[in-house]
């Protein structure tokens, strides 16, 4: 089980722009030049400098589009391989210097902060700011931190002072003055509908959402609202875990790059999303008892269908047999695809699933050839020896930046 804790000070650790900042690590001529980094196949913009955001340049922005708005700009591909090692890098200096640190995402970590003054031998706050300069020093990257009584608060303190700030907010006058003013938005799981909600009965900042009675938030917005209620009066209500929770669901696809209604390449979009959850479903050790397959199209909604397979499965026969047949599936008459997610769902351990005395899945030819592939690829590197469906996706294959993803970067907590 996930080992829990709730301190009574928690830190939030934020690396600012830290896609651009790792580049800037290993090319330092970057440092104040215009930068961003570009996703899957080099279609949009995943993350900018500040000099890039000031240009107009926003998150998910096609690079044909960002281009005219800073022709001067410097566009790198993603290297999450890279971005995984300095993350890694901050994850040990937490360690280091607290007992519980959560690695919440590639760039983002919530600690027990409580210790930090005697382990930097100094007051709380300088020593937060001795933590970000140490963290500067030792990986080359900027980091925001908060500090407060609870995890909504500490988040919503190192938000307050991008890039580069140091904010701690511990009495309760402090903490009301901060969020007097904050858009209710601002707190994390308040999304569109839960805003206008709040909106509804005059509540639009998270002052007023302090202010609010605790029941009346309850019945708006259920218990998550009422823990945030809880969590902007200092109370923490949401643990720090050291461990990631098992999975519910486990997911591959994106991007195709681009739109394309090609059989072939949607096959081999479909099979090397199968090769790729299969690679998870061996990692952590489970069997997938339903299959989902989703379809983004470029100008009409989502298409998805889903199987429930007769028992749970990691063989590449089967999970390659379905995954095709729901491709079949999908409307003829839908224009260009350009999107593709393939869900791993009701998942169970291998240790504990229950055999069955007859096995409806008989192990076939491909599943052992798919163990020795998985071997081989091991030894040599991912994707060295691949699924012959996936050939029309060469081009793919010989470019290192499509060789790992985000979702590779194993034990954080989110995406």
């Amino acid at each position: 089980m996930p080992r829990m804790a709730t301190p009574q000070l928690i830190g939030h650790l934020d690396a600012d722009c830290f896609y651009v900042s790792a580049e800037r690590v290993r090319f330092p001529h970057l440092q104040g030049v215009p930068a961003g980094v570009i996703g899957n196949q080099g279609a949009c913009v995943i993350a900018k400098s500040y000099e890039l955001k000031a240009c107009g340049v926003t998150t998910g922005m096609p690079i044909w589009e960002a281009v005219p708005l800073c022709p001067d700009a410097v566009f790198l591909k993603r290297d999450f391989r890279w971005y995984e090692v300095l993350s890694r890098k901050m994850l040990s200096i937490l360690q280091s210097v607290s007992p519980t640190v959560e690695y919440y995402s590639i760039d983002e970590f919530f600690f027990d902060a409580s210790s930090l003054p005697q382990q930097m031998g100094c007051s709380l706050e300088r020593a937060a700011v001795a933590l970000q300069y140490r963290i500067l020093e030792e990986v080359g990257v900027p980091v925001s931190l908060g500090i407060s009584r609870s995890r909504t608060l500490a988040k919503l303190a190192s938000d307050a002072r991008k890039p580069f700030g140091c904010t701690v907010y511990l009495s309760p006058a402090e903490i009301e003055a901060f969020i007097e003013d904050l858009p209710v938005e601002e707190l994390s799981g308040i999304g569109g509908r839960s805003r206008d909600k709040l909106a509804a009965i005059g509540i639009q900042t998270c002052g007023q959402f302090a202010r609010a009675a605790r029941q009346q938030i309850l019945r708006l917005l259920t218990v998550k609202g009422e823990g945030l209620w809880y969590e902007l009066h200092g109370e923490a209500i949401t643990p720090i875990l050291t461990e990631r929770p098992a999975h519910q669901r486990i997911s591959r696809g994106g991007s195709l790059g681009g739109a394309t209604k090609d059989p072939a390449k949607l096959t081999a979009w479909v099979v090397r999303n199968v090769e790729r959850l299969i690679e998870e479903l061996d990692f952590y050790d489970v069997l997938t008892s339903r299959l989902v397959l989703w379809l983004e199209y470029k100008a009409t909604a989502a298409w998805g269908a889903k199987v429930t397979l007769p028992e749970p499965t990691a063989a590449f026969s089967v999970l390659a047999m379905v995954a095709k047949a729901l491709l079949q599936r999908a409307p003829a008459d839908q224009p260009l695809v350009n999107g593709m997610h393939l869900d791993a769902e009701g998942l169970t351990r291998r240790t504990v699933t229950q055999g069955r005395l007859f096995s409806v899945i008989t192990p076939r030819p491909i599943d052992r050839l798919s163990q020795l592939k998985a071997e081989i690829n091991r030894a040599h590197g991912r994707f060295a020896i691949r699924s012959g469906d996936t050939l029309p996706l060469d081009e793919l294959y010989v470019d290192d930046a499509h060789s790992y993803d985000i979702c590779d970067v194993h034990g954080k907590m989110c995406f």
